[in-house]
């Protein structure tokens, strides 16, 4: 019995090339590992290519997982263990491993064309390039393929299911149960028995290497997390987003309609919403963005609850039917999974470049609310909360996520729906006089009236509409008062949404505001610091337009603000602009969630 050594917390990246199977691999081990009761939080790190050579730095599809004993809320910074299937995965991944990391690599895959592919000029096993980490050489294709004899498959079919290998092997060395992956195994091929039992054989084959050899000579155990009594499973940020638009349907009592057209990132939730018809979801894939929104906005107009998403270049496509939204107040929501740009950019890596997009990107003056999640799990929070708050106010609402959050997962402890806030919504009826922009005392939202309802008769359109009655008009200061008053409802919006809890003391030496997927990298930076005794607390925003009213408050409570954010300092300029506070930003545009060892020096450095 090899000996067992205890860890609070793991960080492993697959990586090969796209047709290797490391999504698969890494979706087995996250769930695997959330039955084993760790808390844990991945990263998909896609391709932007969609078929490159096999081979090449541009073909490596990456999979990074945090997880352990206590809360998790990043993927991690540098990985434990990279699992490298080729010389490629290799050069691309080194750099998200530690010093004195574990590399467990594929050596069959080392071959010559391999290694030119990679851009490697000699053998990095034999040249030292990888002095410094921890090297574990397997031939896992032969290996493989001998534990696959006997079964009528291909050299070349038999070899598709190392990853299942390489996934035995980490699972013996962090104690993770097979049981779950060969229970997924069975019920994914089933009508194909022979690709089953070869999966799985070759899953239990690398268990049993790793367990026999002696080359790994310590396993690992991840003690559970402490977590909350309730039944979880496990959720990735679109499949959030497309549960919440769901539970706020039936909550509402309303149809949900959903026009899209199929793009990076947001495809995904297309694909879900498309499962839902039994709950009364209409899905529609539209030929363009601009049919989609179009779709979504008629769908609202005729009662239903309209919802559309796209990414960066699809919301700038969708941008004057926004504007139209806005002008006619109905309710839309529009879902915007930013993606790294300009223009098409890096489709498969995250960023939160849109937010000014969101904010502006539309002629005139046309404010509309603003909320962004925070984590997977928050994505079905914030899309039901955009439901909500699109209804009662009779406004368009922007939902942004990003990529990170889209492909990444957590644990989700599924919600008591009765628990969850209401949505009531109230159809206008026969009145001895409808007037079409009578607005609510409260909201200043105006009645919303479905087309053939008798007594409510009304036209709609995007030219100005006159105060009360909804008619053209052109007076300026009649354009003036409408002006105001759509931008005053949008701010009223902060009396009816929840303001965010500051994390830490109220006043410090420094207050570090965020907003969006950077919530889990910051609020581990700064619990690392206020251990250490640090006077740093830390404010995220959920509600970007309308901003929370305790913000201005907070930010005059602390002798320095930070900004974190994946892009150049968008949030930093309206916070700048908006309190003239000389706030500092933390920016990092390169694709990948922000660092937590990066962010926690530049707080340092702010506390000296």
């Amino acid at each position: 019995m090899k000996p067992k050594k205890k860890l609070e917390r793991v960080t492993i990246r697959f990586a090969g090339d796209s047709g290797d199977g490391m999504q698969l691999t890494g979706s087995q081990f996250s769930r695997a590992t959330a039955i084993a009761l760790n808390d844990l939080s991945t990263l998909p790190d896609f391709p932007a290519e969609i078929r490159a050579p096999a081979g090449t730095l541009y073909g490596v599809s990456g999979f990074q997982i945090q997880f352990g004993s206590e809360n998790i809320y990043t993927p991690g910074d540098k990985a434990d263990v990279l699992v490298a299937m080729n010389p490629a995965a290799l050069k691309a991944s080194l750099r998200y491993l530690r010093d004195n990391g574990i590399v467990i690599v594929n050596t069959d895959a080392f071959t010559e064309r391999n290694l030119r592919m990679a851009g490697f000029e000699e053998n990095p096993l034999e040249s030292g390039y990888l002095s410094g980490y921890q090297v574990f050489p397997v031939e896992m294709s032969r290996l493989t393929r001998e534990a696959l004899e006997g079964i009528d498959l291909t050299h070349k079919e038999k070899e598709k299911c190392k990853n299942f290998f390489a996934l035995g092997m980490v699972y013996w060395m962090y104690s993770r149960p097979l049981e779950p992956t060969i229970e997924w195994i069975e019920h994914k091929f089933a009508n194909k028995p022979i690709w089953a039992d070869a999966n799985i054989r070759a899953l239990k084959a690398g268990r049993n290497f790793a367990d026999s050899t002696e080359i790994f000579t310590t396993a690992y155990t991840v003690p559970s997390a402490k977590i909350e009594p309730g039944i979880y499973r496990q959720i990735s940020g679109n499949e959030a987003l497309a549960l919440g638009l769901v539970t706020a349907g039936e909550k509402a009592g309303r149809n949900i309609f959903y026009g899209s057209y199929p793009i990076t990132p947001a495809s995904d939730v297309l694909q879900y919403m498309a499962l839902y018809k039994n709950f009364g979801v209409i899905s529609f894939q539209a030929e363009d963005e601009i049919a989609a929104i179009g779709s979504a906005i008629g769908a609202s107009f005729a009662g239903h609850i309209g919802v559309t998403a796209t990414s960066g270049p699809g919301l700038a496509l969708k941008s004057e039917f926004v504007g139209f939204a806005v002008m006619t107040e109905l309710p839309l929501v529009i879902i915007d999974i930013q993606r790294a740009g300009p223009s098409t950019g890096m489709p498969t890596k995250t960023e939160q470049t849109d937010l000014f997009q969101s904010l502006y990107g539309r002629s005139g003056e046309a404010p509309l609310p603003v909320i962004a999640a925070s984590s997977p799990v928050d994505c079905f929070y914030a899309s039901y909360e955009a439901v909500k708050i699109a209804t009662q106010f009779m406004t368009p609402v922007i939902v942004l996520s990003d990529v990170y959050l889209a492909n990444g997962s957590e644990p989700w402890k599924i919600p008591d729906i009765d628990a969850l806030p209401p949505i009531q919504i109230e159809f206008a009826t026969a009145q001895n006089h409808f007037y079409p922009y009578q607005r609510d005392e409260q909201t200043l939202s105006r009645p919303w009236a479905i087309p053939g309802t008798p007594g409510v008769e009304h036209r709609l359109g995007g030219l100005e509409k006159e105060n009360i009655t909804g008619n053209v008009s052109y007076d300026p200061d009649n354009h003036h008062l409408m002006t105001q008053l759509r931008s005053e409802k949008v701010k009223r919006i902060s009396k009816f949404v929840e303001e965010p809890e500051i994390f830490g003391d109220v006043e410090g030496d420094v207050l570090v505001v965020s907003w969006g997927s950077t919530y889990g990298s910051v609020f581990t930076s700064v619990e690392q610091l206020r251990k250490r005794g640090k006077k740093v607390s830390f404010y995220h925003l959920r509600w970007i337009n309308p901003f929370p009213e305790n913000l201005e408050k907070y930010i005059r409570n602390f002798k320095k603000i930070l900004v974190p954010e994946i892009n150049m300092g968008q949030l930093l300029q309206l916070i700048r602009s908006k309190y003239l506070v000389d706030a500092i930003g933390f920016n990092r545009v390169k694709g990948q969630p922000l660092a937590v060892s990066e962010l926690t020096s530049a707080i340092e450095e702010l506390l000296t």
